[in-house]
């Protein structure tokens, strides 16, 4: 064709010359004149002339390739003849020898038919000798794990027994063997196919700690995780078969599979990949169990003082970095099949599995491996009050399991928490975990039997589900997502977590706590130096608020590592905090009452009452023990006129309702325990440190609720709202418990000062040189409080407890003036001792001077004077006292002095007082 569509230009070419010499000659010819014809001749002439020059300049312009052309044209001339000569001579050879055949026709059949008799029997020898080497090529094939090749070996040997060698009686042995063979190929690679899907990937894992334990040093953490280690390793693998198709170590699946397909024995060898799902899986954590057991003995120390609890963590990670890896080798070999069934290749269906198959195996292997750590029996068994309905199912788990425990004693709830907002009691757990039904945890006899070979990595408890709960709940997750449909595992952890694990935790913080705060002199007790050491507190507290607030923290890490259940573990802590609040508030009605009728001392009293309360606290005192923005305020938060003023209101209101009349204070209205007050000291220090830290736990969840994401929940507003009121519960009864020491001391001033007034004689003839019997029971009072104070307090709060305690003194007693009958020299110097022993005394605990009990000193020295004096200097110096204070020492000195006059007298005095007072203070105005 191509030669053809050569040829057209040329022939096109030929016509059109053909039809220009004719169109010359019909012109020539039809012209009749002699002329025309002339001129047309002339005219082809020069065209002619024209042309042969052309024609002469081409040649001359190309004469070598002329000569190359005709040279060529000869050459192929030649050449054609040749051949013509030589085919003639062929075709007369060929008649010749078909004449010569034709006579010997009978005789080259003969030798035809005996020759491919010959080459038939050839074949077949060499058949006979290709199938006895399929034992050694087998042998070799399967050494090198070439296991396609193997098995389009011996399917084809296997064929060629039963097919053209089927005859042959020497081959007998032959063919059972290589039948056999057959069979055991199929064996063969179905343990291979198992050794690909769970074998392969703990031997990378191996390899990977090996690999980071060499790059880490003893006791370093290894900073791969495993489950990466072994998804990279086995990204490797993947890329190592995709180049080469054939690694020794390495199998393609899709070999495997195409394998068992060409034996036809895929249907079989799908039941056998479902019936060993489960022992392959167990036998897979046993393995790894074994390796963490080992490794973590590798460390230098006992495996039992291991952290338990990282073992795990590590075991469980592991586990799922295992069964992810089985999971996507299963889907591989899913693939491979529905691969080679859509080729044409049906398998029966009812024979087919499908992934979710894959991930129930693996659910069921894991519910009852976290049946086994969790503890999950002996869980129940405590959390129930009647076991019946678990009797036998406790009988089976013993015949299986290889770890065997003794029985423990149930653990009752010792105290009820009825009022908690989501009804948590405990009844209500009992109630629930009699519904926690084990029988799914007890379905799968073989899985509780595989455990016998299992090596536990920690010690089986509940509170091992704080460790994994939220790895656990990442891999249910993928679990979920992969089926498409909820994970009969989450429903199994869920059961756990609210029926059997809540309860027991509960139970274990009610024992916790009610132990701590068990008995009258529950209160009493407080930590050792060393655990107030490890608590950083400067001051001791009780043990049973460091109980509690250990119990609340550990609640709170369960809120962490468990964030579903973090409602629950807050109710709890609300239950908690209420009962202790009134634990405590009951501990402090037993110190401040007194009598059958529920009578408070008066300090209680005081320290609740709403206005005494309120003026206490605006005092510069107790500002200053509360923080601002973080720092304590600064202490000149007012004037030094300022605080007199305030200590003289503060001494004011005191005497008002203590010294008003004739009256003592009863002793059952103080506190005369001076380990009372230390108790009280110890239950302010306490309360306050733990309502400190109870309050930046409720800032964090506050912060959670209203501003970042978080592991918990959004917490609803009620409960922070309980919780939160929680808190300033304890710190009202902190802060009023300092408040009843700040009054205690001030009201044992009064009880033992009201008397040195009251009952003592002043006017006797002897001078005492010793002070009063009830100033130094006062010293020594306030020197026992000291000492229990300054041991129980902080230093600060010591301070506000005994700072202006001189200024009450000093006003004691000179507002008890008015209660002398007499007194005389002897007296007064009686009583300066009295002001100098209290000083004294007061000095040593505050270790200032305290100048106000001078001023009671120089009250009681006028005295001395005669009133005409007194009262001149006062106009000449001005005042010091008040004019009450200056009226009753003018009353006492004409008491101590009688006569007829006295009474005129005392008018008199008090007259000028009340002008020399009128004058002075007209003159401050001015």
């Amino acid at each position: 064709m191509a030669n053809m569509e050569n040829k057209t230009p040329t022939a096109v070419k030929t016509r059109e010359t053909s039809g220009f010499l004719m169109s010359i000659v019909r012109t020539l010819s039809s012209s009749a004149d002699f002329e025309q014809r002339e001129k047309e001749k002339t005219r082809i002439e020069k065209a002619f002339r024209e042309s042969e020059k052309r024609l002469g300049e081409l040649v001359t312009g190309n004469h070598q390739e002329v000569i190359k052309v005709l040279q060529a044209f000869s050459s192929m001339t030649k050449c054609i003849q040749d051949s013509r000569n030589k085919m003639r001579k062929i075709k007369d050879d060929l008649k010749s020898c078909k004449t010569l055949l034709h006579f010997k026709r009978d005789e080259l059949k003969k030798l035809w038919k005996d020759g491919v008799e010959h080459k038939s029997v050839l074949h077949m020898l060499d058949q006979v000798e290709q199938v006895r080497e399929i034992p050694d090529k087998m042998d070799s094939l399967l050494a090198n794990k070439q296991y396609l090749k193997a098995t389009d070996l011996i399917v084809g040997a296997v064929a060629t027994l039963e097919g053209p060698l089927e005859g042959v009686d020497a081959l007998r042995d032959l063919k059972l063997e290589l039948i056999s063979r057959k069979e055991k190929l199929h064996e063969v690679l179905i343990k291979e196919l198992n050794h690909q899907v769970y074998e392969k990937s703990f031997e990378l894992y191996i390899n990977s700690r090996r690999r980071n334990i060499s790059r880490t040093s003893p006791g370093n953490p290894i900073s791969n995780p495993v489950g990466q280690e072994i998804t990279d390793s086995l990204q490797v693998r993947d890329r190592e078969i995709s180049v080469d198709g054939k690694p020794a170590d390495n199998i393609p699946i899709g070999v495997l599979i195409e394998s068992l397909s060409i034996l036809r024995r895929l249907p079989d060898a799908i039941e056998t990949i479902k019936a060993e799902m489960e022992p392959e899986l167990m036998n897979l954590v046993s393995k790894v169990s074994q390796q963490i057991v080992e490794h973590a003995c590798q460390q230098g120390e006992p495996f039992t003082y291991q952290n338990q609890s990282s073992c795990l963590l590590e075991f469980l990670e592991t586990i799922f970095a295992q069964f992810r890896c089985v999971a996507k080798l299963h889907q591989s070999i899913l693939s491979h099949i529905n691969r080679i069934t859509s080729r044409g290749m049906p398998i029966r269906s009812v024979l087919m599995y499908d992934m979710k198959d894959v991930w129930s195996k693996i659910q069921a292997v894991l519910q009852v491996l976290l049946g086994e750590y969790l503890d999950v029996q002996n869980t129940i068994s405590i959390n129930q009050q009647s076991t019946s309905a678990f009797d036998e199912p406790s009988a089976d788990i013993k015949h299986y399991f290889s770890k065997k425990r003794t029985t423990r004693p149930k653990k009752l709830s010792l105290f009820r928490f009825d009022a908690s907002l989501h009804a948590l009691s405990t009844n209500s757990y009992i109630e629930d975990n009699r519904h926690f039904d084990t029988s799914e945890y007890m379905r799968e006899p073989g899985l509780i039997a595989g455990m016998a070979k299992h090596q536990f990595v920690c010690k089986p408890a509940a509170n091992n589900i704080t460790a994994i709960y939220k790895p656990l709940k990442v891999f249910i997750k993928e679990i979920e997502t992969a089926m498409e449909c909820p994970a009969g595992l989450q429903e199994f952890v869920n059961e756990f977590l609210q029926k059997a694990f809540l309860g027991q935790v509960y139970q274990r913080v009610s024992k916790s706590i009610d132990e701590a705060t068990r008995g009258f002199d529950a209160l009493r007790h407080v930590i050792d130096e060393k655990s107030r050491r490890d608590l950083g507190v400067p001051r001791p507290l009780l043990q049973s608020t460091v109980t509690v607030e250990r119990n609340i923290q550990e609640l709170r890490e369960l809120m962490q590592d468990l964030p579903d259940c973090s409602e629950q573990f807050l109710n709890m802590i609300c239950n908690v905090l209420g009962e202790y609040k009134d634990k405590c508030h009951a501990a402090y009605r037993d110190i401040v009452q007194h009598g059958s009728d529920e009578k408070r001392v008066i300090s209680a009293m005081w320290a609740k009452d709403e206005d005494i309360s309120r003026f206490l606290r605006s005092l510069p005192g107790w500002r200053t023990l509360q923080p601002g923005e973080g720092q304590e305020l600064d202490r000149t938060v007012c004037s030094e006129e300022e605080m007199r003023a305030l200590n003289s209101k503060e001494s004011i209101i005191l005497i008002t309702n203590l010294s008003s009349d004739d009256n003592l204070i009863p002793q059952q209205e103080i506190i005369t325990d001076i380990t009372q007050m230390r108790t009280v000291a110890n239950v302010h220090e306490s309360l306050e440190w733990f309502a400190f830290g109870l309050r930046q736990f409720v800032s964090t969840l506050t912060n959670k609720s209203n501003q970042t994401p978080s592991d918990i929940p959004k917490v609803s507003e009620k409960i922070l709202q309980s919780l939160s009121k929680l808190v300033q519960d304890f710190q009202d009864l902190a802060e009023i418990c300092l408040l009843l020491l700040h009054l205690e001391v001030r009201v044992h001033c009064f009880y033992y000062l009201l008397p040195v007034a009251k009952q003592s004689n002043y006017a006797g003839p002897i001078d005492d040189l010793d002070p009063d019997s009830n100033v130094l029971k006062l010293n020594k009072d306030l020197t026992s409080m000291e000492e229990v104070l300054a041991q129980s307090l902080q230093p600060k709060k010591f301070k506000y407890i005994f700072e202006s305690l001189g200024y009450l003194v000093a006003s004691i007693l000179i507002n008890s003036i008015q209660y002398l009958k007499k007194i005389n020299e002897n007296g007064i110097k009686k009583m300066c001792r009295n002001i100098l022993a209290i000083q004294q005394n007061l000095t040593n605990i505050t270790l200032t001077r305290e100048a106000d009990l001078d001023r009671a000193r120089h009250f009681y020295e006028q005295l001395y004077l005669q009133p005409d004096d007194i009262l001149t200097l006062v106009a000449e110096k001005g005042t010091n006292f008040t004019h009450t204070e200056y009226s009753q020492l003018i009353q006492l000195y004409h008491r101590s002095h009688p006569n007829k006059k006295s009474y005129q007298a005392q008018d008199k005095h008090l007259q000028r007082l009340t002008e020399v007072w009128e004058k002075g203070q007209h003159e401050n105005r001015d």
